[in-house]
């Protein structure tokens, strides 16, 4: 049936001379595994991306890959101005194993439709695993417009879409107009449960990764149509979303994670650390659901 289900963005463990903690982050993907996640996504928007060299990104993958030992799907994501290196970056991750790629744009000055659209079918015709879009206009210069979505959902290796706008009905446009062809996963930006019930797929998201066991248990509620169950849950899990929303993402799972006794370090400067006020809510967040 294709991805799907839980997706925990992974946090990029680092240290203060910049080496990849790969003991911190074998044993995180190891944990989250066991606790019945569907798939692995390093390199997302709480793997800190923007921040990383070349060399680190690589690392990465290569070490979650590693750790998968094809267990479950890994979904590495590719972040690029350029699409020659974008195609570069695919093409490697691919070669190292992935399963899929997590295809986002970055740009300075903004893009052109026709621009979007050949940066997303240039990566697509580059390698052979699956692609899932992101989109993200909260942060993107350059937005995957529906039309857009539309035509990539053409080409036969892009099958998936990531939408993290916040905003549900665009998810209901999207799955309105292309779901025969591509699936939706949702973000953190959106309530997982609520986009389950309107044709999603499952979540790619960092909370999942302070929450493993609790994000199965919703996706499970949810397969089933146990939906006064699933949105009790939900409703316990949004607390952690709430936290989120007030602070740097990577910061809050950094932390959740450092409260569950995973040495994975502070989020790469110059963003900050989670405050003391923001490490005692996310406490009370993951006390309330069991995960602390």
């Amino acid at each position: 049936m294709g991805f799907h289900g839980v997706f925990p963005y992974l946090v990029s463990p680092i240290d203060s001379s910049g080496e990849i903690k790969a003991d911190v982050l074998a044993r995180l993907c190891e944990d989250l595994i066991q606790a019945g996640v569907h798939g692995l996504t390093p390199l997302g928007s709480t793997g800190e991306f923007a921040y990383l060299s070349w060399p680190q990104r690589r690392r990465i993958v290569q070490i979650v890959i590693d750790s998968a030992r094809g267990r479950v799907p890994v979904i590495a994501g590719v972040a690029a101005t350029t699409t020659a290196d974008a195609v570069a970056q695919s093409r490697e991750f691919e070669r190292l194993g992935c399963s899929g790629i997590l295809a986002i744009l970055e740009s300075y000055f903004p893009v052109s439709d026709e621009g979007v659209f050949a940066y997303f079918s240039a990566i697509a015709k580059a390698v052979s695993v699956p692609l899932v879009l992101y989109t993200n206009p909260n942060f993107q210069r350059s937005d995957l417009s529906l039309p857009i979505i539309d035509r990539l959902s053409h080409i036969s290796n892009i099958g998936y879409i990531k939408d993290a706008s916040s905003n549900t009905g665009r998810l209901l446009a999207i799955i309105n107009q292309v779901g025969e062809r591509m699936k939706v996963f949702s973000a953190s930006a959106h309530i997982p449960a609520c986009v389950m019930l309107i044709g999603g797929v499952g979540w790619m998201a960092g909370p999942a990764c302070i929450a493993p066991r609790q994000s199965v248990e919703l996706y499970e509620l949810c397969r089933r149509g146990s939906w006064e169950a699933a949105m009790n849950l939900q409703r316990r899990l949004w607390a952690l979303n709430q936290a989120f929303a007030k602070y740097n993402l990577a910061a809050c799972i950094k932390g959740g994670l450092e409260l569950q006794g995973y040495a994975v370090g502070a989020p790469l400067l110059p963003q900050a650390p989670l405050p003391p006020d923001g490490i005692e809510e996310v406490r009370r967040a993951l006390v309330a659901i069991g995960a602390l």
